[in-house]
């Protein structure tokens, strides 16, 4: 991952750090960060966990959908990285699924089932504050050296004080009601992925992409457009046709 050119790496933090924007979109943030992460690392998937008012972790994007399954494992069993990067405030970097099943004796096994191989996890913090964490799962040898993690690190940082600049600044929307209303719009983005997969034959992975494709060329937020999916599919358009 050391090998991604310095103008990348500073495209990529300033997108993290634009969090002060008119229609601040938290689900779409979030997708962003998962596929920015993971797009820097070879043959790994990302996923993104945030802590709700009850300091519970709670899932908000993945880069694929396998991905999500497998923070949402994580959350049904309460064992796996990305707690144990929450709870401690510390990265866990390099640990190999298939000697970790003492580790995470439920997770370990699952995950490496599903063709994963290797695992990292960053909390999302910033001093003491952690509001989540960032899963990095790979399915081939993704060993990170020392001024990867830092990168990585920097990163989920980054995130995690646009996130709470954004809430401390915009006083009006109240931490709980904004992370309500983005779980909600969560149940009805994957029910309009399911939709549109089965209106169009193809994976869920692809259904995401086009609903996302369809919100950016129409200027539209993501969640809006998911509930026209649910509500009123024949209303759009063809959505591949760009």
């Amino acid at each position: 991952m050391t090998t991604v050119s310095e103008q990348r790496l500073a495209r990529i933090f300033v997108e993290v750090a634009d969090t002060l924007i008119d229609e601040f979109d938290l689900i779409e943030f979030l997708q962003m960060l998962a596929d920015r992460a993971a797009g820097l690392i070879d043959t790994a998937t990302v996923g993104l966990l945030l802590a709700d008012e009850q300091n519970r972790l709670r899932f908000m994007a993945a880069s694929d959908e396998t991905t999500k399954l497998l923070e949402l494992f994580q959350l049904q069993w309460q064992d796996g990285p990305c707690l144990d990067a929450f709870r401690t405030a510390e990265p866990v970097v390099n640990a190999d699924l298939c000697t970790a099943s003492a580790r995470w004796p439920r997770f370990a096994p699952y995950a490496t089932a599903a063709g994963f191989r290797s695992v990292h996890a960053f909390p999302l913090r910033l001093r003491s504050e952690v509001i989540g964490a960032m899963g990095v799962f790979g399915t081939g040898s993704t060993d990170l050296d020392d001024a990867d993690v830092q990168i990585v690190q920097a990163l989920a940082d980054a995130a995690a004080i646009g996130l709470l600049q954004e809430r401390t600044i915009r006083r009006s929307e109240v931490l709980t009601e904004q992370l309500q209303g983005a779980l909600n719009s969560r149940i009805v983005i994957e029910q309009a992925k399911g939709a549109i997969a089965q209106a169009y034959h193809i994976s869920v992975d692809a259904a995401f992409e086009l609903i996302r494709a369809y919100a950016r060329r129409t200027n539209r937020r993501l969640s809006d457009v998911a509930r026209l999916v649910v509500t009123d599919l024949s209303s759009l358009p063809d959505l591949t046709t760009a």
